[in-house]
């Protein structure tokens, strides 16, 4: 039979409104009560019922994650940074897949799944500002990913633009000089690679080297298989080439493959970097020099901004969070890295 709250306040000698108070969060409670409170809980080896606590406050305790791509490394990453910080919370966290369709994107952000879930972290594809403004659902939303949207919603989302102008600048600062652009996008709402070739191109300038479209490569999608066929297209037009700026890591990766296959050596004859520092970067050969996002950051961010739209803590406007990034030189643009 579990631990009552009586017996809690019993222990503690406190009230039970006071024992409530503590584990609900509905008053402040003095700390050194408090703290009398948290012994007895722990001595008797109190643990909550989380699910009879969400329904009294009308919620299921559960909040969703819709990412648009499941074979990408980097989203699995961000899902865990997510379950991990709904359970510090006491939700579950739901993974729901819209595939990058923006059928599925509306169906999901429009309240698809209302009556299950108390609020939605949505990772947007192919979603313009102006559908997310038409969304007509009250369940709480917090968005995640590149794009630019100025919506009334918290957006956790790093600088594309500035982070791709650091990757171009390592190139740069490493004497390479035509530097192709891998992973380009045709459609307007694929922001994060129109953003990222702006980064290409603002280094370029600020370098003083010319733009030439001809070493911009478009892809269909940002797989290993996008990035090898890119780079076989870009050597078959002619194209020297001494460095390759990939739109993500598994982009970059296809990209080493089809390096390899045409005889030329990373980074002696091509340089390569990558964007997401996924963990099969780590361990590619040569390993892959990336742009790492901060993934635990921006899933804990997300999670806890929407958490207290949830339960309604404070009255802030929507927030713009831009979590941190940094560059991480490995083998495929600096050669052996030294091991300490």
């Amino acid at each position: 039979m579990g631990v009552s709250l009586k017996a809690i306040a019993a222990r503690a000698g406190v009230s039970l409104a006071t024992v409530s108070n503590v584990i609900n969060g509905y008053r402040p409670v003095g700390e050194a009560t408090k703290a009398r409170v948290q012994q007895a809980i722990d001595e008797l080896g109190y643990t909550p019922n989380l699910s009879a606590r969400h329904l009294r406050r009308g919620r299921t305790g559960i909040i969703a994650l819709a990412i648009p791509e499941l074979n990408n490394p980097y989203f699995a990453e961000l899902a865990g940074a997510a379950i991990r910080e709904a359970g510090r919370h006491g939700y579950t966290l739901l993974l729901d897949y819209t595939d990058g369709d923006r059928e599925k994107e509306l169906l999901v952000s429009d309240g698809f799944r209302e009556q299950i879930i108390d609020g939605l972290i949505l990772s947007p594809v192919q979603l313009d500002r102006a559908a997310v403004l038409a969304r007509t659902s009250s369940t709480p939303l917090v968005l995640v990913g590149e794009s630019v949207y100025d919506v009334p919603y918290d957006h956790i989302a790093i600088d594309n633009a500035a982070a791709s102008s650091a990757a171009m600048q390592h190139l740069i600062g490493l004497g390479r000089r035509r530097i192709a652009f891998v992973g380009a996008h045709a459609d307007a709402r694929r922001q994060p690679a129109h953003l990222r070739l702006r980064g290409y191109e603002d280094a370029l300038a600020a370098a003083g080297l010319r733009f030439d479209a001809g070493l911009v490569a478009t892809t269909p999608t940002f797989g290993r298989g996008d990035g090898a066929a890119a780079v076989h297209r870009l050597l078959d037009s002619g194209q020297q080439l001494d460095a390759v700026f990939a739109y993500n890591d598994l982009v970059a990766i296809g990209a080493m493959r089809a390096l390899h296959e045409r005889g030329l050596r990373v980074p002696q004859d091509v340089a390569v970097i990558g964007f997401d520092d996924i963990e099969e970067g780590r361990f590619s050969s040569p390993t892959l020099t990336t742009i790492s996002p901060d993934k635990e950051s921006i899933g804990r961010l997300a999670v806890s901004a929407l958490i207290a739209r949830v339960e309604q803590r404070g009255t802030e406007q929507p927030r713009e969070v831009q979590p941190s990034w940094e560059l991480v030189p490995r083998e495929s643009t600096v050669g052996v890295v030294a091991r300490g």
